[in-house]
């Protein structure tokens, strides 16, 4: 067998492998189906429950009109940093339970609840305005225009002290924040479906524009933005 035969038929035995490994499916994303075992089906589970919620969670970005109730509003704001015991833990886990999270909402259509901005405060559960007005376009457009956000009865920005975390675990501490923020979203967006209320975690948008409207400190640094708006 001359050279280039000899070179021809390696590249073709080489082109074969890739093509069976391209069209095998076990080894789709890198994962062998061999051995594999099966589990149990998860059912959806009754009306409401945990499993029931997780089959319904969806992204929403088009909501019903009418106003959200301050009681709904009231669980989703304990559902992403409330208080559930011993006047210090919460419903997300927190490294160290240091909580650097800071949670503001920009009201619009909210029941008993003047348009303007808020910031939650845990401990009380409370709400204390720092700005008046109705601020939901400003952040749609400080979200590169995604105005559909606007829509929603109220908006969700969750912010972040890193430095809370960091000053005890360093750069691994920014990390854990950004768990925290992810758990914290995902508690917000369950509890939504229980409610009635639909949202989606945006994560594009400009973070001295969103930071300027809900007056976050110069610390307080925006990881998500989420609007809150009743389901069609």
């Amino acid at each position: 067998m001359s050279g280039r035969h000899l070179i021809v038929g390696i590249a073709g035995l080489i082109f074969s492998l890739i093509l069976q490994e391209t069209l095998m499916p076990q080894h789709l994303f890198g994962q062998s189906s061999k051995g594999a075992i099966a589990l149990p089906q998860v059912e959806r589970g009754d009306p409401g429950s945990l499993t029931d919620l997780m089959y319904k969670r969806r992204s929403i970005r088009g909501y019903a009109e009418g106003a959200l109730e301050l009681e709904s509003l009231s669980r989703l704001l304990f559902a992403a940093q409330g208080i559930t015991r011993r006047e210090r833990f919460r419903t997300v886990p927190s490294a160290g339970a240091l909580y650097p999270l800071e949670v503001f909402v920009a009201a619009g259509d909210v029941q008993g609840l003047e348009s303007g901005v808020y910031k939650y405060r845990p401990h009380g559960h409370e709400l204390v305005r720092v700005a008046s007005g109705d601020r939901r376009e400003a952040l749609a457009s400080q979200s590169y225009g995604q105005m559909w956000i606007a829509e929603a009865q109220a908006v969700m920005v969750i912010c972040a002290v890193f430095e809370r975390v960091t000053g005890k675990y360093g750069r691994r501490g920014q990390r854990y924040v950004l768990i925290e923020a992810g758990c914290a979203a995902q508690n917000v967006s369950l509890a939504g479906y229980s409610l009635g209320v639909g949202s989606t975690v945006v994560g594009a948008f400009s973070d001295s524009g969103v930071a300027r409207i809900v007056q976050a400190k110069d610390t307080e640094e925006p990881l998500i933005v989420m609007p809150l708006g009743l389901i069609p």
